[in-house]
């Protein structure tokens, strides 16, 4: 297999099986079964503290903020505390999750464009750091609410900075034309702050922007922050507006292929650091808190999941299927906007591959299809193929579609395992449904 595809703890041991977190993955699906989410807990842990390292040899104030929707659950939100990072939530799900995992009220930072009022009122309740606000209709409620509990609240101001990152349309956000956040160039972000700042139990401390995913360049990050500044510098002419907190966002790119060639964690954030400085400087400007959002460049290739492989069908000279025990259910990123993923047979790992086989999910849909024209050696039957990189967007967006249970999700570390997840039932699936005959 190529080595450029082994990421954190990632290796082949002596039996020729792919070994994560110092386990042997065979051993794994002995254990779990498949599919499985695995994940690398080091290569998490190396990654939270690369993204806070920067910040402190640069001597900046900042807060690196999990963005959780890439992956939510009890074990990673009390991974991501121990590790000393904020918290990014986007519902009241993940905030409920937040208090269960008793996360630092303070650290927390409550994103989302149409927040329920019971959302905010939770919000409110466990008093979060602060609320990433998203509209005009988001700000009046607050305002109202805060001002009915007497209860001061700090926000960001979420803006859409003109900035089209290189990237697919689902996954970009910082354009004009966005469902998220205040535009900055008509003037509905300058209206949002001069209207916050006259709330009385609100406590504007900056600006938001996030440009997109999967970003694999360092202009945007800059055009964004220079824009965000810029007008900052304005508005503090125009009617003293005080910029204490500048949130950049995430969108870190990560290697899903080898023809992904994402920079480092430092690369980006020093990056930032720097044109920050730079602006700050230039316009005479006090030097803001950073804030970022890093999700998938957290988690996404520190995750992998393990399928066993089923049937095969060969078309002559069109094409070989091989399918597995799982699919769109448990990774919906390839129908939904054409991810490309590989992997490998992790019991025969250094095999020569002799074909291309195109993965087959086993969902009843044509376009479940996981990977195409993946180089394999000729499969056997039961082959464990493990799909790297799915640590981000996989089980937070998985499904039970065609009454499919969700799979386990396994935290390796140091030749220990943990269940964070545990295999969902067919009893599951049936839990909140009432039979009609219980009615005759």
């Amino acid at each position: 297999m190529d080595e450029r595809l082994l990421t954190g703890t990632m290796k082949i041991n002596e039996k020729n099986h792919l070994e994560v977190g110092g386990i042997d993955t065979i051993e794994l699906v002995n254990k779990y079964g498949t599919p499985s989410y695995v994940y690398d807990i080091e290569a998490v842990k190396q990654k939270a503290r690369a993204f806070k390292a920067v910040f402190s040899k640069r001597k900046v104030k900042a807060q690196v903020a999990y963005a959780s929707k890439a992956f939510s659950c009890l074990a990673i939100y009390q991974l991501m505390a121990k590790e000393g990072l904020s918290l990014d939530v986007v519902s009241g799900g993940e905030l409920y999750t937040a208090i269960k995992a008793e996360y630092p009220s303070e650290k927390i930072h409550f994103h989302g464009n149409n927040k329920s009022d019971d959302e905010m009122f939770a919000g409110l309740d466990y008093q979060v750091g602060c609320f990433v606000v998203d509209n005009f209709y988001e700000l009046d409620r607050l305002n109202q609410f805060t001002s009915e509990r007497k209860q001061r609240m700090k926000i960001l101001i979420r803006v859409t900075p003109g900035v089209e990152a290189h990237t697919h349309d689902y996954i970009s956000t910082g354009q004009n034309d966005s469902k998220f956040g205040f535009d900055l160039e008509n003037g509905q972000a300058k209206q949002a702050a001069i209207l916050a700042s006259q709330m009385p139990y609100i406590d504007v401390i900056g600006l938001h922007s996030h440009i997109g995913s999967q970003i694999f360049e360092l202009e945007g990050f800059n055009l964004a922050i220079n824009k965000m500044l810029t007008y900052s510098k304005k508005w503090k002419e125009e009617f003293g507006f005080d910029l204490s907190v500048l949130n950049v966002g995430g969108g870190f790119g990560i290697q899903y292929t080898v023809e992904d060639e994402p920079l480092s964690i430092a690369e980006y954030i020093d990056s930032i650091i720097t044109e920050v400085e730079n602006v700050t400087d230039a316009l005479g400007l006090n030097m803001p808190e950073i804030w970022i959002e890093p999700g998938r460049s957290l988690v996404g290739d520190a995750g992998m999941t393990l399928y066993e492989t089923g049937s095969q069908k060969s078309i002559p000279d069109v094409r070989h299927y091989l399918a597995i025990d799982g699919g769109m259910s448990d990774n919906i990123r390839p129908a939904l906007y054409h991810a490309k993923y590989t992997g490998v047979l992790a019991n025969r790992a250094n095999d020569q591959a002799s074909d291309l086989y195109s993965i087959a999910g086993k969902c009843c849909e044509s376009g479940d299809m996981l990977i195409w024209d993946l180089p394999l050696p000729k499969p056997q039957k039961k082959d464990i193929l493990a799909v790297f990189s799915t640590g981000a967007y996989g089980y937070a967006m998985a499904s039970n579609y065609n009454r499919i249970p969700r799979p386990p999700v396994i935290f390796v570390e140091n030749g220990s395992d943990f269940l964070a997840i545990q295999r969902e039932t067919y009893n599951d699936l049936m839990r909140l449904e009432h039979s009609l005959l219980s009615n005759n």
